[in-house]
């Protein structure tokens, strides 16, 4: 069992700390999250978007942030959209986003916890979750709850940063996650841990096949995995 790592060195839940940590940090988080990525989180996203093949009608977007996913599924996809996310301030800055581009009518943004998730049974039709599963307190609870509201034979996309384990791009990429990242998010955010919980939570994360054996025991069927730029990040599909 991983340890649970949080973003500050306090006695609150991980939950708590992490609504505080992305509401301290929404104002920049957009502009980080491009540039730390240089650019690649967009092309990520198209792809896990294609993964799903099922038409869906209805996608629920776990911990959506500020919608960028949301927004990615209102582009290649013809369904509606349910955004959910605990940090109020990264939902204010979702909305924001989507009324700029007119898609009030197709993406609809809330507060809530993916571990409990305010929806019935057999809601959606496909389920994504572009970087905050690992932000779970307890991820088996929360891929519970994902796999109880998506509808039979529904498709599941899920993003996560990953390391590669490749000579010489672990090391470089070590490098940089480690060192160069935080200290940038560090002075753009203004948040002197958020940037430095990244790579420790990634660290701990079961990636890979370790992922999909918990999607599995779940319940999710033809579970797969692919990495995405030489492994820094993860690309998990399934289906209920």
């Amino acid at each position: 069992m991983s340890k649970t790592i949080k973003p500050y060195k306090l006695d609150t839940s991980k939950k708590d700390q992490v609504k505080e940590m992305f509401n301290k940090i929404s104002k920049r988080y957009d502009i980080l999250n491009h540039t730390l990525s240089l650019g690649m989180d967009h092309i990520w996203r198209k792809k896990a978007i294609k993964m799903i093949t099922n038409n869906p009608k209805e996608i629920l977007d776990i911990a959506t942030g500020t919608a960028d996913f949301a927004l990615s599924a209102a582009k290649y996809t013809n369904a509606k959209i349910t955004g959910i996310d605990i940090a109020e301030n990264m939902i204010n800055i979702g909305n924001k986003k989507i009324k700029k581009r007119k898609l009030n009518k197709r993406i609809k943004l809330s507060i809530a916890d993916s571990e409990n998730l305010p929806f019935n049974d057999l809601s959606f039709d496909a389920i994504t979750a572009g970087f905050g599963v690992r932000n779970f307190e307890n991820l088996e609870k929360g891929l519970y709850e994902i796999y109880r509201v998506t509808k039979k034979n529904g498709m599941v996309v899920i993003l996560e940063p990953s390391i590669p384990n490749k000579f010489p791009l672990k090391q470089l990429f070590s490098l940089y996650f480690n060192h160069i990242l935080p200290f940038i998010g560090r002075i753009v955010s203004n948040d002197t841990n958020a940037y430095t919980y990244l790579p420790n939570s990634v660290k701990e994360f079961p990636n890979g096949n370790k992922f999909t054996t918990i999607l599995e025991k779940i319940g999710f069927k033809r579970t797969k995995y692919f990495p995405l730029s030489y492994g820094i990040v993860s690309l998990y599909v399934a289906i209920k």
